[in-house]
């Protein structure tokens, strides 16, 4: 093979030398090489710029990196891949006998190999212009590493940037949050964006509150232990890497995972674990810290809420609140109408001293023995604001029912009142208020029953023989659109069947893993009691819920209304 040659003192005189076809070569190939300032676009032009001045068939290119050239383009060398490896000796096995560095010799940026050209020798001045291109693409070369590098940079920087916004954003939405519950639904959701993953748990406590767990697909130990556990635990940690042993003996935390501590300044008050990634991917030092950012702004957040609900708490006035539900209280019937060939009952539990959910049981005409309109409703929201709904949907049903010229009895006519309701409270009520309901006409005359569903949880048909039917939505939530319209269902109550109306604090009670009862379980509860009387149903259904939820709070109003056609 041909001896190296320098292409650092003789390029200048090179050039001097060049015959006027060399020079408008030379000039087109500095037009060429200084057209783009992308490394394959460069070394294309000077490939083929050699190719077709010293006719030769067989060239490869390598670039430095990290201390040995490897090919970055080649042409007409067969097995000869990009990204592998370029020696002298090497390419000399495959026919490139002629090799020249690109820059110093002593520290070249890379090297051009070429096969002998077609003509024979390289002549002089094919000589001199090589050595004259080299020399330009020594500077191409130079200036397409430090537009990589710069965009590289600004690739990075434009990703903390948008980390950045991202904290920023959560920091906005959860000062926003009054809740801590709300908080830890916020945080666990952007997490589990952010990173892709399945699996994470989110465990944070107060003294004096209750502890906010959140868990999905990861069991957390109990509160104690994991407070013991986070004494070690004072920065993010990969769970195969630098987790304490105590912590990854306590929570058993899954290899590929990352565990993080929700610290105050002065002490530890949670901890977030989130599984493994999707298809592998490993935690950089970048996410982890993407993740202490926002789970700082989280602890903050989690300080103001708990802070916030001491300082209402201490400012409730108990009296107004005992006043407020005394209100409440009775606006449901003091007892239900005693219907023929009627068993009837219902109960309401709320959650908090005063609640959103409503039911009752108006006379639809002025015998007490006909027709009557049964209803359960769920206020959103929670509270006094829902309490306050509660009652402006109580007169607005019995104003309606009142009103003249309106006769339920009439096909047509509940789906009317339905209408009627939706467009008052759509008028009366903010934007983000509204109620699902479940209304119901029934005669206790023939067991005939018509029902528009609002919104609301399936009603419950359960038939002597023990077959069940649901009676699911025929419109939308009550005063959520001015213009709803509301479909008529039908169902006919033999002797034996038993139907059961209820809110959504009966089927989505859940324990302290978050798992729901269901409605598998409420009509378990119902096939598994049907012969007690609608009052012990409605007993057993509460006791049920009870023993399921365990120690966990109820979030929700409870209500639910039983009928049994006698």
């Amino acid at each position: 093979m041909a001896d190296p040659i320098s292409n650092t003192a003789a390029a200048p005189a090179a050039r001097a030398n060049l015959s006027l076809s060399g020079m408008q070569a030379l000039l087109d190939s500095v037009r060429l090489l200084n057209a783009s300032l992308n490394l394959q676009d460069l070394l294309s032009h000077l490939i083929r710029t050699v190719m077709g001045r010293l006719l030769v068939t067989r060239v490869a290119v390598a670039i430095a990196e990290q201390g040995e050239m490897r090919v970055a383009l080649a042409r007409g060398v067969a097995g000869l891949a990009t990204g592998s490896p370029l020696r002298q000796s090497e390419a000399a096995e495959k026919k490139l006998e002629l090799w020249y560095p690109i820059g110093p010799p002593e520290h070249p940026l890379g090297v051009l190999a070429l096969g002998k050209p077609a003509l024979g020798a390289i002549t002089p001045e094919q000589h001199q212009l090589l050595l004259a291109l080299l020399e330009l693409a020594e500077t191409a070369v130079l200036n397409a590493r430090a537009h990589e590098e710069t965009v590289r940079i600004n690739r990075v920087l434009d990703q903390n940037v948008q980390e950045l916004h991202a904290v920023l954003d959560l920091a906005r939405g959860l000062a926003s949050k009054l809740d801590a519950e709300e908080i830890a639904h916020l945080l666990a959701l952007t997490l589990a964006g952010r990173y892709t993953i399945r699996k994470h748990a989110l465990a944070a406590w107060r003294a004096g509150h209750a502890p906010v767990i959140r868990q999905r697909g990861i069991r957390l130990c109990d509160a104690a232990a994991l407070q013991a556990a986070l004494s070690e635990l004072t920065e993010p940690a990969y769970a195969s890497e630098n987790l304490p042993g105590a912590v990854r003996d306590t929570l058993a935390v899954e290899p590929g995972s990352a565990v993080f501590p929700i610290r105050t300044s002065e002490e530890a008050i949670g901890i977030v674990i989130c599984g493994p990634r999707l298809a592998g991917a490993p935690y950089a030092p970048s996410d982890l810290a993407f993740g202490a950012g926002l789970i700082a702004q989280a602890a903050v957040a989690f300080e103001n809420a708990w802070r916030l609900e001491e300082i209402v708490a201490q400012k409730q006035i108990e009296q107004e609140l005992s006043i407020a539900a005394g209100i409440q209280e009775s606006l449901f019937p003091a007892s239900l109408p005693a219907l023929g060939a009627t068993d009837l009952a219902a109960r309401n539990r709320q959650a908090r001293q005063v609640g959103g959910d409503y039911y009752d049981v108006l006379p639809i005409e002025r015998d007490a023995s006909g027709p009557h309109l049964l209803c359960v409703a769920d206020i959103s929201g929670k509270g006094l604001p829902a309490a306050l709904l509660m009652s402006t949907i109580q007169a607005t049903l019995r104003a309606t029912i009142g009103a003249p010229g309106l006769s339920i009895r009439q096909n047509d006519t509940l789906s009317a009142l339905a209408t009627r309701v939706n467009a008052l409270l759509h008028a009366s009520t903010p934007s983000n208020k509204f109620a699902t309901a479940f209304l119901l006409s029934y005669d206790p005359a023939t067991g005939g029953c018509t029902y528009v569903n609002g919104g609301h949880n399936d009603g419950i048909v359960l038939r002597g023989d023990g077959s069940v039917t649901l009676l699911e939505a025929t419109g939308m939530p009550l005063g959520l659109f001015a213009r709803a319209a509301y479909e008529e269902g039908r169902v006919e109550l033999s002797p034996g069947d038993l139907l059961m109306l209820y809110s959504d604090g009966v089927t989505e009670a859940d324990d302290i893993h978050e798992e729901e009862f269901g409605m598998d379980r409420v009509i378990g509860v119902l096939r598994e009691h049907r012969e007690q009387p609608s009052a012990g149903i409605v007993d057993q259904m509460l006791r049920r819920i009870d023993e399921f939820a365990g120690a966990a709070p109820q979030h929700d109003d409870i209500t639910l209304m039983v009928l049994k056609r006698m």
